[in-house]
């Protein structure tokens, strides 16, 4: 029982019933969501504790093999640690060289020379700079980089990652250059230009929403009544390019043609208009969402009006450098040398474990991805940084162990939440979820965005969500019709289901620089995720209808 000496094919319905079978695999989630967000556990005993009980039940209720429970687990763990922890840290270190070099301050005052008003740059950094480094890097590394940078222009911290985590919905569908709509249309055997426009367009949709959310989240009724010109700007021309590129060749450079024209767009409009009351939410912005979490506000500072062109070049220059390598490193060419320095590492215990499809699940090799990852990139603007800073070496890297110490419970709670993720999804229980979903019959299409919702809530990737349930989305589609929009909806569901996983509420809590906050963050983002996939659940199912099937390619 020790080791798997066996073949194991999970099973999604051990309990015959599959409501029942469901309710078990459920419980694993519902215990993170208690545990986290009612009894306000410690993000790293809340995620062991969690893994902890889908272990039990992926043993007693769904048969796993002990051995090969705990190898799962010791594989999620590990991923959890690189490549996820390690871009998390180098996103940090990057901003932690520009704060020991005195260039942080350089950074607000440059951002208020495009406009003095927050909530303005609190859209262009998060939603829009957000959206280009998802498409660029992914990973996380958009959530710790705009929560920096937002606290860098006078935001509280836990507003900054609020905002950041609200913002990292819109362009996750084609993020890590399209990777995810990519993945659905593989897992659906379908082609992917059948699928990327169906996201392209629900995702643009939702982007008219969300730029509006966030003005709330910023500065509540007010930013929204003083602000909604520009972000009516913002959502429309981000929305309007994400539709067409969406359905072309270059689906997989969305988000950056959205990212990128947006705000050469918005700049335009803030030459003509500007929004009242920028002076007066300053304060607002900067104000502690939770006291007894921020403490008090800090007194409002003023822009540095003696900014010189040099100044403002060297303030940037560690986000151009980010916008550069990612770039580079995108090129087919040279993404392809990166990839082939890949070291896949055969997994103990888990060559004979099986996905739900009967295939060698991709768990039984360990893929170490030491150059191509987002992670040594950033590292690698981090050194090119320091470098161009002239900060010592010895200072440079005294830095990096400074915040692996700082990460540490990060880093336990990132690779618990991942260990619990590969157990629930190769013992069954993941699977054992979306069937039931899946079984709602001719309504099916309102539900579609859900399993996205939950696969990327339980994994923190809405890659993996798609590797989970595109083939289920598209066998349901094969009985009820609209098999490619069932497969777009679910990759487009898992877009609002990454601000609540428990791998982004831990990023933002470590890149706000309070560790152990995941759990009040949590309470104030859930809400808005619910709100955004009961608006993606109306507009899939109705797109199924006469009413808005016009909008499908």
């Amino acid at each position: 029982m020790l080791l798997a000496a066996t073949a194991f094919t999970p099973d999604p319905n051990p309990l015959s019933q599959q409501w029942l079978s469901a309710l078990v695999a459920a419980v694993p989630i519902v215990v993170m969501l208690v545990t986290l967000g009612g009894l306000r556990w410690k993000a790293h005993i809340a995620g062991l504790t969690s893994w902890a009980v889908s272990l039990l039940i992926a043993v007693t209720v769904f048969s796993m093999p002990v051995g090969m429970a705990l190898s799962t687990s010791a594989h999620g763990f590990v991923y959890g640690l690189f490549p996820i922890v390690w871009i998390l840290l180098c996103a940090i270190w990057m901003y932690q060289v520009t704060v020991i070099s005195g260039r942080f301050d350089d950074l607000r005052s440059t951002f208020f020379l495009i406009s003095d008003d927050p909530r303005v740059l609190g859209l262009l950094i998060a939603f829009c700079f957000g959206g280009l480094l998802e498409a660029l890097a992914g990973f996380g590394a958009p959530v710790a980089i705009t929560t920096v940078m937002l606290i860098a222009i006078g935001f509280s911290k836990l507003r900054a990652a609020v905002t950041a985590l609200l913002a990292n919905t819109v362009p996750v569908a084609f993020g890590a250059v399209g990777l995810p709509v990519l993945t659905a249309a593989q897992v659906a055997d379908l082609p992917v230009l059948a699928i990327a426009p169906i996201s392209g367009r629900i995702c643009a949709i939702l982007g008219l929403l969300v730029p509006f959310l966030l003005l709330a989240v910023m500065d509540g009724k007010r930013g929204i009544a003083q602000c909604w010109p520009f972000g009516l700007v913002v959502g429309v021309i981000f929305g309007a390019v994400k539709w067409v590129v969406s359905g072309t060749s270059l689906y997989n450079l969305t988000e950056i043609f959205a990212a990128v024209v947006t705000v050469i767009v918005a700049i335009g409009v803030l030459k003509v208009w500007h929004p009242k009351g920028g002076a007066e939410a300053v304060p607002r912005v900067g104000a502690p969402m939770d006291e007894s979490l921020e403490g008090q506000a800090p007194a409002p500072q003023a822009g540095d009006t003696q900014l010189t062109g040099g100044r403002i070049a060297m303030a940037l220059v560690p986000y151009l450098l980010v916008i550069v390598v990612f770039s580079i490193a995108a090129i087919p060419a040279v993404k392809a040398a990166l990839v082939s320095t890949n070291v896949k590492i055969p997994w103990p215990l888990l060559g004979e474990l099986m996905a739900v499809s009967g295939q060698v699940s991709g768990h039984a090799v360990f893929t170490f991805s030491w150059l191509s990852s987002p992670g040594t990139l950033l590292a690698l603007v981090a050194v090119l940084v320091g470098i161009i800073y002239k900060v010592p070496f010895a200072e440079l890297f005294a830095e990096l162990w400074k915040n692996i110490v700082k990460l540490r419970f990060t880093m336990l709670t990132i690779g618990a939440v991942v260990a619990l993720a590969y157990v629930m999804g190769d013992s069954g229980q993941t699977y054992a979820l979306g069937l039931a979903v899946a079984g709602a019959g001719a309504v099916y299409p309102y539900l579609s965005p859900i399993l996205g919702w939950i696969g990327t809530y339980v994994t923190g990737s809405d890659t993996s969500a798609n590797l989970l349930f595109s083939n289920l989305q598209a066998s349901v589609g094969d009985q009820i019709g609209h098999k490619e929009l069932l497969v777009g909806a679910g990759a487009a569901g898992g877009v609002v289901g990454k601000m609540i996983s428990p791998q982004s509420l831990a990023i933002a809590a470590s890149a706000m620089g309070l560790v152990g906050s995941e759990s009040v963050i949590l309470r104030r983002v859930i809400g808005w995720s619910l709100v955004l996939l009961a608006f993606m659940c109306v507009i899939t199912g109705l797109m199924s209808t006469p009413v808005l099937a016009w909008l499908l390619p």
